[in-house]
């Protein structure tokens, strides 16, 4: 069985452009991950871990700063992925390196899903409030929500 690749397309691109340079050093991050040999692979699989831990930082950060409860749905998600990606780092080190190459595979599989569902409801949720990702200052304050956002952000989450 083939592990799934990723490769950046216009399908992940979300019109929002720090949110679309990340995304794409995310995706390249990984494939460099897959194309590495067994003695390279803890190494990259840590420079993603770095990028990724500063990726969903800064979405975290975009969401609270924009109506959004520390606790949805998108964030959890965001911990829950940076738990496996961390746990696998450490059984790697202790000699499961396989198993980073199926977790590398899986994140291949999942990061499309996330990119179209949860980050495309974030960024349209970013430009309707006029959210400067640099200042964190809003241009549209009156969009904002009335009670903060529970779900995800995206229509397929309530």
């Amino acid at each position: 069985m083939q592990t799934p690749t990723l490769e950046w397309s216009e399908a992940l691109q979300l019109e929002l452009p720090q949110m679309d340079v990340t995304h794409r050093e995310f995706v390249e991050l990984l494939a460099a991950v897959q194309a590495a040999d067994d003695a390279d692979l803890l190494s990259h699989w840590q420079t993603l871990i770095e990028h990724t831990v500063e990726h969903f930082g800064q979405e975290d950060r975009w969401m609270l700063e924009t109506g959004y409860a520390s606790g949805n749905c998108h964030a959890v998600q965001h911990q829950v992925v940076l738990q496996v990606m961390r746990e696998g780092a450490t059984r790697a080190a202790a000699g499961e390196a396989a198993l980073l190459r199926l977790i590398a595979g899986e994140l291949a599989l999942w990061f499309p899903q996330h990119a179209q569902s949860m980050d495309a409801g974030l960024a349209l949720h970013l430009r309707s409030v006029g959210h400067d990702p640099a200042s964190g200052r809003l241009s549209n304050p009156a969009a904002l929500p009335a009670q903060q956002i529970t779900g995800c952000g995206s229509a397929s989450c309530a």
